[in-house]
């Protein structure tokens, strides 16, 4: 769990710009293996009479083919990734006028952000430096009981306007905004190595990610981090987790309901496959 935004028991924690993301590795999607059955063998008792047709062999099961996620884009005309700031901010001000929407559109280079945001939460590592008008300015907070730390649910109130922010997003619409900046997407994807299609996938992956994440029932123990700076979790099933998935459980039970539930619908809305999406 170990993060710079959990630094101290009553101080607010400020992270530099420059402040490196550590990477722990890659997130490894879950597949679905279908096994085929061999067409035309069977076991046959004597001779199979020519009035009875054989039964077909069965037809296993096939994950649908991988499409493209989004809606319909919106007929705009787009400026250069590098010049498309402007026209981001409209659009995405549009879709929700929340305080903390507005805050992060007041940063650069929005795409570019948004993409590697997208990558960091698919491959495991923090997205952090992305996000840095998302990261709350309260001061996290534990409790101590019998001599284990515990986090102070009052520092998940520290997280309740990025869950309203999240809330206020229609999924229909931002389905059709990510269709419509798709182009100034796959610049920015490309430029990291990436086509239009492997970052379909990467997303559809971050999102399955978080949804994935457990929320957890009852205090949440923590331990002062080895490396000396924030916690980590003392439940290993949770110390495990990636760290957008920690991010998230570190926002508490509510918000994670809230982010999780609107989550669910984006992803339906945007079209990522039901074998994909984890059970609620």
């Amino acid at each position: 769990m170990s993060d710079p935004d959990d630094y101290d028991l009553q101080r607010e924690y400020v992270e530099p710009p420059s402040a490196p993301v550590r990477s722990i590795g890659w997130w490894i999607a879950a597949a679905i293996a279908t096994i085929a059955a061999a067409a035309g063998l069977y076991l046959t008792v004597g001779r199979q009479s020519a009035e009875t047709p054989a039964a077909p062999a069965p037809v296993a099961a096939r994950e649908p083919p991988a499409r493209s996620l989004g809606g319909e884009p919106e007929p705009v005309a787009l400026p250069p990734l590098d010049e498309s700031d402007a026209v981001v901010r409209t659009l995405v001000g549009a879709l929700s006028k929340h305080p903390v929407v507005s805050a992060w559109l007041a940063s650069d280079d929005l795409v570019r952000k948004f993409t590697a945001a997208v990558s960091n939460i698919a491959e495991g590592t923090s997205p952090a430096k992305q996000l840095t008008a998302l990261r709350p300015h309260a001061a996290f907070l534990v409790v101590e009981k019998d001599g284990k730390y515990f986090i102070d649910p009052r520092s998940y109130d520290r997280y309740a306007s990025v869950a309203g922010a999240v809330d206020s997003i229609d999924p229909a619409g931002a389905a059709k905004l990510y269709a419509t900046l798709k182009p100034r997407i796959a610049d920015a994807a490309g430029e990291l190595g990436l086509s239009a299609d492997q970052f379909d996938r990467l997303l559809e992956r971050a999102i399955v990610a978080l949804l994935g994440a457990r929320i957890p029932d009852g205090p949440i123990q923590i331990t002062p981090s080895a490396e000396g700076v924030g916690y980590d979790f003392v439940d290993g099933r949770l110390e495990g987790l990636s760290a957008g998935q920690k991010a998230l459980v570190r926002m508490g039970p509510r918000n994670m309901r809230i982010i999780k539930a609107k989550l669910r619908e984006i992803a339906v809305a945007l079209g990522v496959r039901p074998v994909q999406r984890p059970p609620d």
